[in-house]
């Protein structure tokens, strides 16, 4: 039986995977993989603001100890500031308790290694077997672990946070709208900004356990935008319910999706002589404008299968330091082992500081092409490629689009869904394709 999908351990509430039950033997599992007769024996773990927090939080953390692991909680924080401490305070793991930006009703298990990164796809099979097999043996009571509390937590990620840019930087003079999402940056991305001198106004930042992503952040940026527009703030700045993305809007109250944050940032540092290799790593997802002008600026886009794992595994192959997603997953290794939602934020608006320029400015020089994203939620998780009309259907759309655009068809890695995205030129014709290739697939697999 499967536990991992692409981006942890995810389901709905109080369902298999994510029952009591069940959590206790992932913690039970995950503290028998890690324990050393000699070592420190102790692992992070962090949340984002779901009801059920609270209740994972406790499974997890008795299923650790019990194991003889002692657990350091921090309560709510930015997945990328559990991956930080867990690095920079030598734990032994960190875990983020959180679903990203999916509904409060469900929930999820992130596990980073002892330097920061996701678990290997080795290590994460282990774990499923120990869970569904009856290989694990307790310790006698005098060896069980303990659980403790970190209190400043976020104030140790602000200062790193503050710290990627030079000391010199501030942001003084500049208006900028943050939606947290009512999530897990509710205090940090508002708190960071307004000590580096910007004048703040925070949106969706009094969660209630039920509210995370709900109608908010980095899902759905109309809000943001007009709030902008509202106050003649400079830019706007949203994060889904972990913080692990970022995308923005210009002071016009355009949108920047992951990709024209990772063309203004990869120029940037190609410019300073800092992007390894001279490319960025991003995946099938990104749009053929963000290549098409990186070329320009000599730098290669190089493709991995959806999910920010994959671009990080395929940045330390490769020798690579600079990638991300087009949905706001931005990774510099120069700063953080996944992507991270306040450091691409400071980053942004200081690359847009030092070159004088407004965002939108920044943003004009790439042009995208029109994408469509269509979500088939299906009766169950199938090869897709079983079904001959749905092939028939991507080979019409690709003969259709005649090497002027791109039609991709993955299963969700989350979610019970068919993802299908098709770009090019003409947004009639895309818009055309997307609809026959979603209804076939509705059709046959809803």
């Amino acid at each position: 039986m499967k536990l991992f999908g692409t981006d942890g351990i995810r389901g709905a509430v109080n369902t298999h995977p994510m029952t009591p039950e069940t959590v206790v033997r992932i913690g039970m599992a995950i503290g028998q993989i890690l324990h050393r007769n000699n070592g420190k024996n102790m692992v992070l773990i962090g949340k984002d603001t779901r009801l059920s927090g609270y209740t994972i939080e406790s499974a997890l953390t008795s299923g650790i100890c019990a194991m003889g692991m002692n657990v350091t909680l921090v309560g709510p924080l930015p997945t990328p500031g559990v991956a930080y401490l867990t690095k920079s305070l030598r734990f032994d793991a960190g875990i983020v308790i959180s679903a990203s930006h999916n509904p409060f009703e469900d929930n999820g298990i992130k596990i980073f290694d002892r330097d920061g990164f996701k678990l290997s796809d080795d290590i994460e099979q282990t774990i499923e077997r120990l869970v569904f097999n009856s290989g694990m043996t307790l310790p006698p009571a005098g060896k069980i672990g303990k659980a403790y509390r970190l209190e400043d937590a976020t104030a140790r990620y602000i200062e790193y946070v503050k710290s990627t840019i030079p000391r010199d930087a501030d942001f003084d003079g500049l208006k900028v709208v943050v939606d947290s999402a009512n999530g897990a940056a509710y205090k940090v991305t508002p708190l960071l900004l307004a000590e580096l001198g910007a004048e703040v106004i925070s949106l969706n930042d009094n969660p209630d356990g039920k509210n995370i992503n709900d109608h908010c952040g980095s899902l759905y940026l109309q809000s943001l935008s007009q709030t902008v527009l509202s106050h003649g703030a400079h830019v706007g700045i949203a994060h889904d319910g972990d913080a692990d993305r970022t995308l923005m809007c210009d002071e016009l109250g355009n949108t920047m999706d992951g990709d024209l944050i990772m063309a203004v940032w990869a120029k940037e540092l190609h410019k300073e002589g800092k992007l390894k290799n001279a490319a960025v790593v991003s995946t099938v997802m990104s749009n053929l404008g963000l290549q098409h002008y990186l070329e320009k600026e000599g730098i290669t886009l190089l493709r991995t299968k959806v999910g920010d794992r994959y671009v990080v595994e395929r940045m330390l192959e490769g020798g690579y330091n600079f990638g991300g997603e087009q949905s706001g997953h931005i990774i510099s290794l120069a700063h953080s082992t996944t992507g991270d939602g306040p450091i691409t934020a400071v980053q942004i608006l200081n690359i847009a500081r030092k070159s004088k320029k407004p965002l939108s400015e920044l943003a004009s020089e790439i042009t995208l092409y029109p994408q469509i994203l269509k979500n088939v939620r299906v009766s169950r998780m199938q090869d897709y490629r079983g079904f001959p009309e749905i092939i028939n259907a991507i080979a019409e759309a690709e003969k259709a689009l005649n090497n002027t655009g791109r039609i991709l068809v993955r299963p969700s890695g989350t979610e019970p869904k068919i993802r299908i995205m098709v770009e090019g030129r003409s947004s009639e014709l895309i818009g055309e394709i997307a609809e026959r290739v979603s209804a076939t697939v509705e059709r046959l697999m809803a």
